[in-house]
Parts: structure tokens; sequence; C-alpha cells
């Protein structure tokens, strides 16, 4: 495909996440924001048009296109108000799927996540005890004859109670036989639908924005051994596939949040009146939103080539990272700025800065925090001593 072909497709899934998003205004999601609801309508629409199976390769039922391409759909959905929090999933989980899936695996699910009629929208990783700290986790799978026994508790897994599949990440190795810190985890592809008949517990989260996250207990829940997805005790490896294609994509909807915060301040700014003129006459106005829009232009540009370095197959861990951070720095900045723009009304929840405020906010922490996205470039990047 060359370069012109790509972009051509490209402004067509545009236009087409365009028409869908203007089918779900702004306040569309006040409303879920009130509710503590899921989109589910908008979910559903994504999936009709495809645009979350672009990930998959054609000959499963998918559109076979790339991560870039992923990133300015999800670019555009929060460009327009809308938040892809709810279906990203899909995305940054192939990675591990396709490279690492069995054909059966592959041939059995990937149709059906095309075609929508299950959903592959979670990933539990994350525990109370570990945190960030992933080669900590203490969930276990034990091998018994053809089935895995899981048993331990996941936190802050999102849309566990709206997907079929998820992905798991889990023990298979005691740590006092561990040869190095992430020796011994497994990566696991299952059933939900099955496993919350047999040992598996899910409990919503009530958290300070609409996102669907839970925790999640095992008692004793027995998978197959077909579940297993890849190499035993190699998981931690095909994870950071998924990892980092994650901090891309998470990366590309808080230049979406900017630019959506850029163009409310723009539009406030133009129209409000105080003391005889528009405040946007002011040079104190003027220069907060102009510097928002210069950020989020670099952190733009760095997620772009993050995914074309993913995409082409190399090493790309400094370059996600460095893509997340900038582009959540630039999207709080100008949350702030928006905010700042609106004065008082900024605060009221039908100018819907609030909301946006409190769901961009999330990506200083989340899926990785700043700070640690700090350590990994100071260690892995710079090459200075190893801080923790």
């Amino acid at each position: 495909m060359t370069l012109e072909e790509q972009n051509e497709i490209i402004r067509q899934i545009l236009t087409s996440v365009d028409a869908i998003c203007k089918k779900y205004p702004e306040s569309y999601w006040l409303k879920l924001d009130k509710d503590q609801s899921y989109p589910t309508e908008f979910v559903k629409a994504l999936t009709k048009s495809g645009h979350l199976s672009i990930l998959i390769p054609n000959k499963y039922g998918g559109a076979g296109l790339n991560l870039f391409c992923a990133t300015k759909i999800l670019e555009k959905i929060h460009e327009n108000g809308c938040n892809a929090a709810a279906a990203h999933a899909q995305m940054y989980t192939m990675g591990a799927i396709l490279q690492y899936g069995s054909n059966y695996q592959k041939e059995k699910w990937l149709p059906k996540i095309a075609k929508g009629e299950i959903r592959l929208q979670a990933f539990g990783v994350t525990e109370p005890d570990a945190g960030t700290d992933t080669s900590s986790i203490s969930t276990t799978a034990i091998k018994k004859g053809s089935k895995y026994i899981i048993n331990g508790k996941k936190i802050w897994t999102s849309r566990a109670m709206h997907t079929d599949l998820m992905l798991l990440l889990a023990r298979t190795k005691s740590k006092k036989n561990i040869l190095s810190k992430t020796d011994g985890l497994s990566l696991f592809l299952i059933d939900i639908r099955e496993a919350q008949k047999q040992g598996m517990t899910i409990r919503s989260i009530d958290t300070m924005i609409n996102h669907a996250t839970t925790e999640i207990f095992f008692d004793n829940l027995e998978i197959e051994n077909g579940d297993l997805l890849g190499k035993e005790n190699e998981g931690f490896k095909q994870v950071l596939n998924s990892l980092n294609s994650e901090r891309i994509l998470i990366a590309a909807e808080c230049v979406g949040d900017s630019k959506w915060f850029i163009k409310k301040a723009v539009n406030y700014a133009n129209n409000r009146v105080v003391f005889g003129k528009k405040i946007g006459e002011n040079q104190g106005v003027q220069f907060p939103i102009s510097r928002s829009f210069a950020e989020t232009e670099a952190a733009r540009l760095t997620v772009y080539n993050a995914a074309n370095k993913y995409d082409n197959g190399e090493s790309c861990g400094t370059e996600a990272n460095i893509s997340k951070f900038l582009a959540a720095e630039a999207s709080w900045n100008a949350a702030n700025m928006c905010l700042q723009t609106h004065g008082g009304f900024g605060f009221a929840r039908e100018y819907h800065i609030e909301r946006k405020f409190r769901e961009t906010r999330l990506y200083q922490v989340a899926p990785i925090s700043t700070n640690f996205i700090l350590s990994y470039i100071a260690e892995h990047t710079l090459g200075l001593p190893r801080s923790f």
C-alpha cells in the first residue's frame, strides 16, 4: 500500500468516525456521566462500522490496517468530545493475540470479534499489592493435568462487566524458582462468560470518572491448557507488546482531548465579552491557548512517530513512553487552560469542561504514571542507574 493510498483510506475512515461521533453529542456523554453508565450504543456503532477491528487481518474479517490508522481513529473520537476508553482495549490487546496466539485461538475468536459477536475489552494485569510493578504479581495459574487453576485478584480492570473475553497475566512459576524478575509469568485468553460460572467474581469500583473499572477475584477458576497465549512463563515479554501499543493509543486519545479543550477555549474566548471587549483580545488569555496548541502539535508528532516505529517492527519502548508522557502533559495543561479560560462557567456541567477535565486527569496516572515514564527514560534511554 502506498502512502497516498493509506492517506485516502484514513481520510475515509475519519469521515466515518466524525459522522458516528456527531450522533453521540456532549449531552449523551453528560447523561452517561451522571448515571455512571456504559456507552453501549456508541460502542455498538463503532463495532458495526468496523473501526474497532481495524487491526484484525483481512482473512479474519478485519480491516488489516496498522496502529498508525488506529491512533488516528482514537484521536478523532476524542477530538469530537467522545470517549474511546469504553472500547480501545480491543485495539491494544490485538498485538499480543496476533503475535503469540495459536492458529486455533485466532480462528476461533478473531472472526467473531471482527463481526462484533463478542467483545475483547479487558486486560487483567494490575493487582492491589503490585501496582505498576508487574513482575511482582501474585495471582497464580497452577497447571493440573489439562487445566490451569487460577487464584488471586486483579484491580483496575476496566470494562470487565462489558466484555466477553479478557487477557489475563498470572504467575505460572513459584517466585522461589524464577530465573529473573520477569520469569514465570504467563498470558491467558479467558472466556469471561464461562469463567463467571465457576470461580470468577467481578465487582465495580466507584471512581471520579465514568470508566467502568472493576476488581476481579479468582477462586479456583479452571481454564483449559488451550487458553494459554504463547509460551508458558514468557508472558511478561508478550505483555510488553500490548503495553507499548496501549501507551501509543492512549497518547493519541490525549492529543484528541487536547484539541477538544483548545477548540472550546478558542470559541469561548472569541465570544465572551468582559469590560466591553472579547476576552480573546487579551494576551493573558491568548498565550496559554497558544502554548497548549504548540504542546499538542509536538505531542501529536511523537505519537505518530511511535506508531510508525511500532508498525515497522522497530524497537519503540522509548518512543511509546515519550509519546504517552508528552501527550498526557499536553492534554492536562490544555484542560487547566480551558477551565481557566471559562472561569466559573468551566465548573458548570452544562459546559462539559469539568467532565473532560476529570477524564483527561487520569492519563497522568494510567496506564502508566508520568514518573514511571521518566524513570524508564532515565534508565533505558539515558543509561542512568536504576532507581527502584
